[in-house]
């Protein structure tokens, strides 16, 4: 028994030291290197304070902002501790009153607008966080935007088109809009 235990502690302390010490300080090293914005949490700094993160969605509910996607985190909407979807299947009917009630408020902030609404706004992602919105999203929200912001639309459009992101390598995923760096877009224009 004896000569089982000290080789079996032996490769218990090694393998301890390699994963959980060596190769989390070697990927985090090498994450610095050569991604630091990403492995730093691609924040979005403006005078010294963070005001957000390319990478999780932010809740903006002025008529003169773009809207992200609807958030199912608890307690309160894109909590980052609380990731996750809400689970409800399509026939579930919490879900198609949660989205009946996500549509008449889109129709309420923007009575005008007969256009279609686009899916993702009155869904919420799996992860609950998404940063983007479709580009059919943006559009959908320019006349709203504004005339909150007595702007013309064509300006508008202008700028959702400008922060329309492409596939990656050409491939993946879909095109997006990063809501928050749209919004800051907006607000620079001032």
């Amino acid at each position: 028994m004896k000569d089982q235990i000290r080789p079996a502690l032996t490769m218990l302390l090694i393998l301890t030291v390699l994963t959980g010490l060596i190769y989390p300080l070697a990927v985090t090293g090498l994450a610095q290197v050569f991604f630091p914005n990403q492995a730093n949490g691609s924040l979005i700094v403006r005078e010294g304070k963070v005001i957000g993160s390319t990478l999780i969605g932010q809740y903006f509910d002025k008529p003169e902002y773009f809207w992200s996607r609807p958030s199912a985190t608890a307690p309160f909407p894109y909590n980052a501790v609380a990731s996750g979807g809400s689970n409800l299947g399509p026939t579930n009917p919490a879900l198609i009153e949660a989205v009946k009630a996500r549509i008449a408020a889109l129709r309420a902030a923007d009575p005008g607008n007969d256009v279609r609404i686009p899916v993702d706004l009155v869904t919420a992602s799996g992860s609950g966080l998404d940063p983007h919105i479709s580009p059919a999203a943006a559009l959908y929200q320019v006349k709203r935007v504004a005339s909150a912001r007595g702007i013309g639309e064509a300006t508008v459009r202008d700028l959702v088109i400008q922060h329309t992101q492409s596939r990656q390598i050409g491939v993946l995923g879909e095109p997006r809009v990063n809501v928050l760096l749209l919004n800051l877009a907006l607000d620079e224009r001032r």
